[in-house]
Protein backbone atom coordinates (compact mmCIF):
# COMPACT_ATOMS: atom_id res chain seq x y z
CA UNK A 1 0.00 0.00 0.00
CA UNK A 2 2.56 2.32 1.09
CA UNK A 3 4.46 1.73 -2.44
CA UNK A 4 1.57 2.42 -4.46
CA UNK A 5 1.18 5.82 -2.32
CA UNK A 6 4.38 6.38 -3.08
CA UNK A 7 4.25 5.74 -6.78
CA UNK A 8 0.80 7.36 -7.17
CA UNK A 9 2.30 10.83 -5.67
CA UNK A 10 5.31 10.87 -7.32
CA UNK A 11 3.18 10.49 -10.86
CA UNK A 12 0.92 13.53 -9.31
CA UNK A 13 4.19 15.24 -9.27
CA UNK A 14 5.42 14.36 -12.06
CA UNK A 15 2.52 15.43 -13.88
CA UNK A 16 2.48 18.65 -12.59
CA UNK A 17 5.90 19.63 -12.93
CA UNK A 18 5.27 18.63 -16.48
CA UNK A 19 2.31 20.94 -16.65
CA UNK A 20 4.07 23.66 -15.35
CA UNK A 21 6.85 22.61 -17.87
CA UNK A 22 4.28 23.02 -21.01
CA UNK A 23 2.49 26.42 -19.25
CA UNK A 24 6.12 28.15 -18.81
CA UNK A 25 7.04 27.02 -22.59
CA UNK A 26 3.23 28.30 -23.61
CA UNK A 27 3.99 31.36 -22.39
CA UNK A 28 7.63 31.87 -23.43
CA UNK A 29 6.11 31.38 -27.01
CA UNK A 30 3.64 34.18 -26.14
CA UNK A 31 6.27 36.53 -24.42
CA UNK A 32 8.51 36.27 -27.17
CA UNK A 33 5.76 36.91 -30.03
CA UNK A 34 4.56 39.74 -27.60
CA UNK A 35 7.94 41.00 -27.29
CA UNK A 36 8.08 41.37 -31.09
CA UNK A 37 4.86 43.15 -31.50
CA UNK A 38 4.29 45.69 -29.11
CA UNK A 39 6.64 48.49 -28.14
CA UNK A 40 9.20 48.09 -25.42
CA UNK A 41 10.93 51.13 -23.65
CA UNK A 42 13.56 50.72 -21.30
CA UNK A 43 14.48 54.32 -19.59
CA UNK A 44 18.60 53.41 -18.56
CA UNK A 45 20.91 51.90 -20.34
CA UNK A 46 24.43 53.10 -19.54
CA UNK A 47 25.67 52.50 -23.03
CA UNK A 48 27.36 55.50 -23.69
CA UNK A 49 29.91 55.95 -20.62
CA UNK A 50 30.96 52.25 -21.06
CA UNK A 51 31.91 53.01 -24.99
CA UNK A 52 33.63 55.96 -23.51
CA UNK A 53 35.45 54.08 -21.01
CA UNK A 54 36.36 51.02 -23.25
CA UNK A 55 34.97 51.12 -27.01
CA UNK A 56 33.23 48.29 -28.49
CA UNK A 57 31.23 48.05 -31.79
CA UNK A 58 27.75 47.40 -30.52
CA UNK A 59 26.09 46.87 -33.82
CA UNK A 60 27.38 43.49 -33.40
CA UNK A 61 27.52 41.01 -29.92
CA UNK A 62 29.66 41.82 -27.51
CA UNK A 63 28.46 39.28 -24.76
CA UNK A 64 30.84 41.11 -22.08
CA UNK A 65 28.15 44.07 -22.27
CA UNK A 66 24.43 44.43 -21.61
CA UNK A 67 23.45 45.54 -24.12
CA UNK A 68 24.47 45.87 -28.15
CA UNK A 69 22.57 45.63 -31.49
CA UNK A 70 21.89 41.81 -32.21
CA UNK A 71 20.65 40.99 -28.42
CA UNK A 72 18.14 44.04 -28.65
CA UNK A 73 16.28 42.88 -31.54
CA UNK A 74 16.44 39.22 -29.67
CA UNK A 75 14.45 41.17 -27.07
CA UNK A 76 12.46 43.36 -29.20
CA UNK A 77 13.65 46.59 -27.64
CA UNK A 78 12.76 49.06 -29.48
CA UNK A 79 13.38 52.27 -27.26
CA UNK A 80 16.54 52.76 -25.53
CA UNK A 81 17.28 55.64 -23.15
CA UNK A 82 21.29 56.16 -23.86
CA UNK A 83 22.26 57.83 -20.03
CA UNK A 84 24.40 60.35 -20.82
CA UNK A 85 25.97 60.35 -17.53
CA UNK A 86 28.82 61.85 -15.68
CA UNK A 87 30.51 61.35 -12.23
CA UNK A 88 29.26 63.44 -9.57
CA UNK A 89 33.09 64.08 -8.59
CA UNK A 90 33.08 66.31 -11.47
CA UNK A 91 30.80 68.79 -9.96
CA UNK A 92 33.93 70.17 -7.87
CA UNK A 93 36.55 68.88 -10.46
CA UNK A 94 34.77 69.96 -13.26
CA UNK A 95 34.58 68.66 -17.13
CA UNK A 96 31.05 67.48 -16.62
CA UNK A 97 29.77 69.67 -19.38
CA UNK A 98 32.31 68.53 -21.87
CA UNK A 99 32.07 65.14 -21.28
CA UNK A 100 28.10 65.08 -21.48
CA UNK A 101 28.81 66.51 -25.02
CA UNK A 102 31.13 63.94 -26.05
CA UNK A 103 29.00 61.37 -25.09
CA UNK A 104 25.81 62.41 -27.24
CA UNK A 105 28.39 62.98 -29.72
CA UNK A 106 29.44 58.97 -29.53
CA UNK A 107 25.96 58.37 -29.41
CA UNK A 108 24.86 60.31 -33.16
CA UNK A 109 28.20 58.90 -34.35
CA UNK A 110 27.09 55.28 -34.00
CA UNK A 111 24.04 56.41 -35.16
CA UNK A 112 25.76 57.82 -38.30
CA UNK A 113 27.59 54.42 -38.65
CA UNK A 114 24.98 52.01 -38.43
CA UNK A 115 22.36 52.86 -40.94
CA UNK A 116 19.17 50.96 -40.89
CA UNK A 117 19.99 49.82 -37.57
CA UNK A 118 19.24 53.54 -35.11
CA UNK A 119 18.09 56.31 -35.16
CA UNK A 120 18.00 59.22 -32.89
CA UNK A 121 14.67 59.70 -31.11
CA UNK A 122 13.92 63.39 -29.91
CA UNK A 123 10.58 63.11 -29.71
CA UNK A 124 7.50 60.05 -29.37
CA UNK A 125 6.83 61.41 -33.18
CA UNK A 126 10.68 60.02 -34.24
CA UNK A 127 9.92 56.70 -32.12
CA UNK A 128 7.00 55.75 -33.94
CA UNK A 129 9.11 57.04 -37.17
CA UNK A 130 12.08 54.62 -36.58
CA UNK A 131 10.02 51.69 -35.33
CA UNK A 132 8.24 52.11 -39.06
CA UNK A 133 11.31 51.94 -40.36
CA UNK A 134 12.37 49.03 -39.07
CA UNK A 135 14.89 50.94 -36.48
CA UNK A 136 16.06 50.84 -32.59
CA UNK A 137 15.03 54.59 -31.54
CA UNK A 138 18.31 55.58 -29.32
CA UNK A 139 16.54 58.14 -26.77
CA UNK A 140 18.53 60.29 -24.85
CA UNK A 141 18.39 61.09 -21.24
CA UNK A 142 21.09 63.12 -18.95
CA UNK A 143 22.28 61.43 -15.64
CA UNK A 144 23.55 64.14 -13.31
CA UNK A 145 22.30 67.83 -13.92
CA UNK A 146 26.13 68.77 -13.32
CA UNK A 147 26.71 69.54 -16.97
CA UNK A 148 24.27 72.27 -16.72
CA UNK A 149 26.81 74.10 -14.82
CA UNK A 150 24.34 76.70 -12.79
CA UNK A 151 23.00 77.96 -16.78
CA UNK A 152 19.26 77.51 -17.85
CA UNK A 153 21.41 78.15 -21.73
CA UNK A 154 23.33 75.27 -20.81
CA UNK A 155 20.19 73.49 -20.44
CA UNK A 156 18.70 74.78 -23.66
CA UNK A 157 21.77 73.65 -25.24
CA UNK A 158 21.08 70.20 -24.10
CA UNK A 159 17.74 69.94 -25.33
CA UNK A 160 18.84 71.29 -28.38
CA UNK A 161 20.95 67.91 -28.40
CA UNK A 162 18.50 65.94 -27.68
CA UNK A 163 18.26 65.65 -23.97
CA UNK A 164 15.11 63.98 -23.22
CA UNK A 165 14.87 63.57 -19.37
CA UNK A 166 17.62 64.59 -16.79
CA UNK A 167 18.16 63.19 -13.12
CA UNK A 168 18.74 66.23 -11.26
CA UNK A 169 21.65 64.67 -9.12
CA UNK A 170 23.74 61.61 -9.04
CA UNK A 171 25.71 60.08 -6.15
CA UNK A 172 26.44 63.68 -4.38
CA UNK A 173 24.54 66.52 -3.97
CA UNK A 174 25.35 69.00 -6.64
CA UNK A 175 24.06 72.42 -7.31
CA UNK A 176 20.23 71.02 -7.95
CA UNK A 177 19.80 69.15 -5.55
CA UNK A 178 20.38 66.79 -2.71
CA UNK A 179 21.30 63.03 -3.30
CA UNK A 180 19.83 59.89 -1.93
CA UNK A 181 23.00 58.82 -1.37
CA UNK A 182 24.80 61.51 0.41
CA UNK A 183 24.92 62.62 3.63
CA UNK A 184 25.12 66.29 2.85
CA UNK A 185 22.07 68.11 2.49
CA UNK A 186 23.00 71.39 2.01
CA UNK A 187 19.32 72.44 0.43
CA UNK A 188 17.57 70.24 2.39
CA UNK A 189 16.04 68.99 -1.21
CA UNK A 190 16.24 71.60 -3.96
CA UNK A 191 18.30 74.57 -4.12
CA UNK A 192 16.99 78.06 -5.72
CA UNK A 193 18.67 77.17 -8.89
CA UNK A 194 16.91 73.89 -8.95
CA UNK A 195 13.64 74.90 -8.22
CA UNK A 196 14.16 77.47 -11.70
CA UNK A 197 15.66 74.05 -13.04
CA UNK A 198 12.22 72.29 -12.82
CA UNK A 199 10.04 75.21 -14.11
CA UNK A 200 12.71 75.32 -17.46
CA UNK A 201 12.44 71.95 -17.95
CA UNK A 202 8.75 71.66 -18.30
CA UNK A 203 9.35 74.77 -20.35
CA UNK A 204 11.30 72.69 -22.92
CA UNK A 205 9.72 69.56 -22.59
CA UNK A 206 12.56 67.37 -20.74
CA UNK A 207 11.52 64.52 -18.56
CA UNK A 208 12.14 65.61 -14.57
CA UNK A 209 14.17 62.28 -13.33
CA UNK A 210 13.70 61.86 -9.37
CA UNK A 211 16.24 58.65 -9.63
CA UNK A 212 18.66 59.68 -6.98
CA UNK A 213 17.36 62.85 -5.51
CA UNK A 214 17.13 62.47 -1.74
CA UNK A 215 13.03 62.81 -0.64
CA UNK A 216 12.93 66.00 0.35
CA UNK A 217 13.80 66.99 -3.31
CA UNK A 218 11.46 64.68 -4.50
CA UNK A 219 8.30 65.88 -2.57
CA UNK A 220 9.23 69.56 -3.53
CA UNK A 221 9.79 68.30 -7.35
CA UNK A 222 6.12 66.98 -6.65
CA UNK A 223 4.63 70.59 -5.33
CA UNK A 224 6.39 72.44 -8.11
CA UNK A 225 6.27 70.36 -11.89
CA UNK A 226 3.26 71.14 -14.19
CA UNK A 227 4.04 68.24 -16.22
CA UNK A 228 4.46 64.44 -14.89
CA UNK A 229 7.75 63.29 -13.36
CA UNK A 230 9.43 59.78 -13.99
CA UNK A 231 11.96 57.86 -11.87
CA UNK A 232 13.96 56.78 -14.33
CA UNK A 233 15.33 53.50 -12.76
CA UNK A 234 14.21 53.21 -9.40
CA UNK A 235 12.77 50.34 -7.58
CA UNK A 236 10.10 50.06 -4.57
CA UNK A 237 11.65 51.12 -0.98
CA UNK A 238 9.33 48.41 0.53
CA UNK A 239 12.01 45.55 -0.58
CA UNK A 240 14.55 47.16 0.80
CA UNK A 241 14.00 48.96 3.87
CA UNK A 242 15.98 52.19 4.49
CA UNK A 243 17.23 52.33 1.11
CA UNK A 244 16.28 55.51 0.74
CA UNK A 245 17.87 55.77 -2.83
CA UNK A 246 14.25 53.21 -3.91
CA UNK A 247 11.19 55.16 -3.73
CA UNK A 248 8.84 54.63 -1.09
CA UNK A 249 5.07 53.51 -0.95
CA UNK A 250 3.71 57.12 -0.41
CA UNK A 251 6.56 58.81 -3.05
CA UNK A 252 4.78 56.09 -5.28
CA UNK A 253 1.51 57.11 -4.77
CA UNK A 254 2.39 60.48 -4.89
CA UNK A 255 4.21 60.05 -8.21
CA UNK A 256 1.14 58.12 -9.90
CA UNK A 257 -1.65 61.00 -8.35
CA UNK A 258 -0.07 63.57 -10.58
CA UNK A 259 0.47 60.96 -13.45
CA UNK A 260 3.93 60.41 -13.40
CA UNK A 261 5.26 56.37 -13.62
CA UNK A 262 8.34 54.55 -12.04
CA UNK A 263 10.61 52.20 -14.34
CA UNK A 264 12.00 49.64 -11.94
CA UNK A 265 15.77 49.12 -11.89
CA UNK A 266 16.96 45.43 -12.42
CA UNK A 267 20.27 45.55 -9.85
CA UNK A 268 20.14 42.44 -7.35
CA UNK A 269 20.89 45.38 -4.85
CA UNK A 270 17.51 47.34 -5.35
CA UNK A 271 15.71 43.94 -5.61
CA UNK A 272 16.16 42.58 -2.27
CA UNK A 273 17.72 43.51 1.01
CA UNK A 274 19.78 40.43 1.17
CA UNK A 275 21.43 41.54 -1.80
CA UNK A 276 21.93 45.28 -0.50
CA UNK A 277 23.27 44.12 2.72
CA UNK A 278 25.94 42.07 1.10
CA UNK A 279 27.13 45.36 -0.45
CA UNK A 280 27.18 46.77 2.93
CA UNK A 281 29.37 44.09 4.50
CA UNK A 282 31.89 43.65 1.96
CA UNK A 283 32.17 47.48 1.97
CA UNK A 284 32.81 47.40 5.77
CA UNK A 285 35.00 44.47 5.17
CA UNK A 286 37.12 45.91 2.52
CA UNK A 287 37.26 49.39 4.01
CA UNK A 288 39.04 47.20 7.44
CA UNK A 289 41.23 45.14 5.25
CA UNK A 290 42.45 48.66 3.50
CA UNK A 291 43.06 50.35 6.41
CA UNK A 292 44.58 47.47 8.16
CA UNK A 293 47.05 46.62 4.94
CA UNK A 294 47.59 50.15 3.40
CA UNK A 295 47.09 48.89 0.01
CA UNK A 296 46.06 51.51 -2.69
CA UNK A 297 41.66 51.62 -2.76
CA UNK A 298 42.73 52.22 -6.72
CA UNK A 299 45.09 49.55 -7.33
CA UNK A 300 44.84 45.97 -8.60
CA UNK A 301 45.01 44.34 -4.77
CA UNK A 302 41.74 45.56 -3.89
CA UNK A 303 40.07 43.48 -7.32
CA UNK A 304 41.76 40.35 -6.28
CA UNK A 305 40.87 40.89 -2.59
CA UNK A 306 37.28 41.52 -3.46
CA UNK A 307 37.37 38.37 -5.93
CA UNK A 308 38.54 35.62 -2.97
CA UNK A 309 35.80 37.77 -0.56
CA UNK A 310 33.40 36.78 -3.21
CA UNK A 311 34.35 33.45 -3.31
CA UNK A 312 34.16 32.88 0.14
CA UNK A 313 30.31 34.49 0.60
CA UNK A 314 29.06 34.60 -3.11
CA UNK A 315 27.01 37.21 -4.12
CA UNK A 316 23.14 36.40 -3.49
CA UNK A 317 21.93 37.56 -6.52
CA UNK A 318 18.14 38.76 -7.15
CA UNK A 319 15.89 36.57 -9.59
CA UNK A 320 13.34 36.89 -12.44
CA UNK A 321 10.81 36.80 -9.77
CA UNK A 322 11.86 38.84 -8.21
CA UNK A 323 12.30 41.97 -10.28
CA UNK A 324 8.31 41.24 -11.16
CA UNK A 325 7.40 41.45 -7.23
CA UNK A 326 8.71 45.22 -7.77
CA UNK A 327 6.38 45.48 -10.63
CA UNK A 328 3.40 43.73 -8.79
CA UNK A 329 3.81 46.37 -5.65
CA UNK A 330 3.38 49.11 -7.71
CA UNK A 331 0.74 48.01 -9.20
CA UNK A 332 -1.14 46.55 -6.54
CA UNK A 333 -0.57 49.77 -4.79
CA UNK A 334 -1.42 52.44 -7.76
CA UNK A 335 -2.20 50.66 -10.44
CA UNK A 336 -0.79 49.00 -13.91
CA UNK A 337 -0.53 52.47 -15.67
CA UNK A 338 2.35 53.76 -13.17
CA UNK A 339 5.15 51.11 -13.99
CA UNK A 340 7.82 50.46 -16.65
CA UNK A 341 11.05 49.50 -17.34
CA UNK A 342 14.43 51.07 -16.08
CA UNK A 343 16.96 48.25 -16.08
CA UNK A 344 20.07 49.98 -15.69
CA UNK A 345 21.74 47.88 -18.19
CA UNK A 346 25.17 48.49 -18.09
CA UNK A 347 25.50 50.36 -15.33
CA UNK A 348 25.30 47.77 -12.37
CA UNK A 349 28.04 45.54 -13.02
CA UNK A 350 27.43 41.78 -12.38
CA UNK A 351 24.48 42.59 -10.44
CA UNK A 352 21.89 41.48 -12.79
CA UNK A 353 19.35 38.89 -11.84
CA UNK A 354 19.43 35.34 -12.84
CA UNK A 355 17.29 35.38 -15.94
CA UNK A 356 17.23 39.30 -16.83
CA UNK A 357 21.15 39.39 -17.55
CA UNK A 358 20.73 41.39 -20.52
CA UNK A 359 18.77 43.29 -23.35
CA UNK A 360 17.62 39.32 -25.05
CA UNK A 361 15.65 38.87 -21.71
CA UNK A 362 12.51 40.39 -21.77
CA UNK A 363 10.72 37.90 -23.11
CA UNK A 364 11.18 35.85 -19.81
CA UNK A 365 9.75 39.19 -17.94
CA UNK A 366 7.01 38.84 -19.89
CA UNK A 367 6.57 35.10 -19.60
CA UNK A 368 6.86 35.99 -15.88
CA UNK A 369 4.13 38.41 -16.30
CA UNK A 370 1.88 36.09 -18.37
CA UNK A 371 2.35 33.86 -15.25
CA UNK A 372 0.66 35.76 -13.05
CA UNK A 373 -2.38 36.38 -14.88
CA UNK A 374 -1.59 39.51 -16.66
CA UNK A 375 -3.42 40.20 -19.52
CA UNK A 376 -1.58 41.49 -22.93
CA UNK A 377 -2.96 45.08 -22.91
CA UNK A 378 -1.68 45.21 -19.41
CA UNK A 379 1.60 44.17 -20.41
CA UNK A 380 2.12 46.50 -23.25
CA UNK A 381 1.42 49.14 -20.91
CA UNK A 382 4.13 47.85 -18.67
CA UNK A 383 6.94 47.30 -21.83
CA UNK A 384 6.33 50.97 -22.86
CA UNK A 385 2.84 52.61 -23.61
CA UNK A 386 3.16 54.14 -19.85
CA UNK A 387 6.41 55.52 -20.63
CA UNK A 388 5.42 56.63 -24.01
CA UNK A 389 1.79 58.33 -22.18
CA UNK A 390 4.39 60.55 -19.82
CA UNK A 391 6.39 61.61 -22.20
CA UNK A 392 4.08 62.97 -24.65
CA UNK A 393 1.82 64.89 -21.74
CA UNK A 394 5.42 66.27 -21.00
CA UNK A 395 5.71 67.25 -24.96
CA UNK A 396 2.04 68.73 -24.30
CA UNK A 397 2.97 71.05 -21.70
CA UNK A 398 5.88 72.28 -23.20
CA UNK A 399 3.99 73.33 -26.28
CA UNK A 400 1.27 74.72 -24.75
CA UNK A 401 3.67 76.87 -23.21
CA UNK A 402 5.20 78.22 -26.36
CA UNK A 403 1.93 79.07 -27.81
Amino acid sequence: MKTRLFTTAGLLLAMHTSALLASYEDHLAQAMAITQRALIADTHVDMPYRLHDGWADVTRSQPDRNFDYPRARQGGLDLPFMSIYTPAEMEEAGGGYELANTLIDNVEALVGRAPGKFAMAHSTQDVVKARAQGMIALALGMENGSPIEGDLQKLQHFYNRGIRYITLAHSLSNHISDSSYDENRQWNGLSPFGREVVAEMNRLGIMIDVSHVSDEAFFQVMELSKAPVLATHSSARHFTPGFERNMSDEMIKALAARDGIIMINFGSSFLTDKARQWYIAMGEARDAWLAESGADPEGPEVTEWMMAYAEKDPFPYADLSDAVDHFDHVIKLVGVEYVGIGSDYDGVGDSLPTGLKDVSTYPNLVAEFLDRGYSEPDIEAILGGNLMRVWRAVEAYAAEQAR
